[in-house]
């Protein structure tokens, strides 16, 4: 399935002008989730269905048996705090949860936090603070717990 920019940014759009801070939906398995800001209620996505495009997850590949590899879901801006004057959300040896934030991506000028999907410790950061990231690059390298 493609990515159709021009919905998607639409969608992001309606969500920005109805203020919802939250976002999920998943079709053909695909999945698409935005937050912004403080973590808020999940919106139903039955609410919007009709008109969501879909996008990847932050994709979790096994690169080897006790490592995953998180990757980017989207093409941003790579923060690893959630600002400039706070320290990073991992450093290199930080243990995680999973749902644990591991860094925002701004993309269309909403915050994106990306979560760990496993426990384990982060053995590995590619993404550099500031720099733009493309989608399904790795992010970070976890070694699972």
């Amino acid at each position: 399935m493609s990515l159709d920019l021009e919905k998607l940014g639409a969608l992001l759009d309606l969500l920005a002008l109805k203020d919802i801070a939250e976002f999920e939906h998943e079709e053909g398995g695909v999945r698409i989730r935005v937050a912004r800001g403080a973590k808020a209620t999940t919106v139903a996505a039955a609410t919007v269905v009709n008109q969501a495009p879909v996008a990847p997850p932050a994709v979790l590949e096994v690169s080897t048996r006790d490592y995953v590899d998180v990757t980017s879901p989207f093409v941003g801006s790579f923060y690893c705090a959630p600002s400039p004057d706070t320290p990073p959300f991992v450093e290199v040896g930080s243990v995680v949860r999973p749902g644990q934030t591991l860094c925002i991506i701004e993309a269309m000028k909403l915050m994106n936090e990306i979560e760990s999907e496993c426990a384990g410790t982060v053995a590995e950061i590619f993404a550099q603070n500031g720099k733009n990231v493309e989608f399904g690059q790795k992010l970070f390298r976890i070694k699972k717990a």
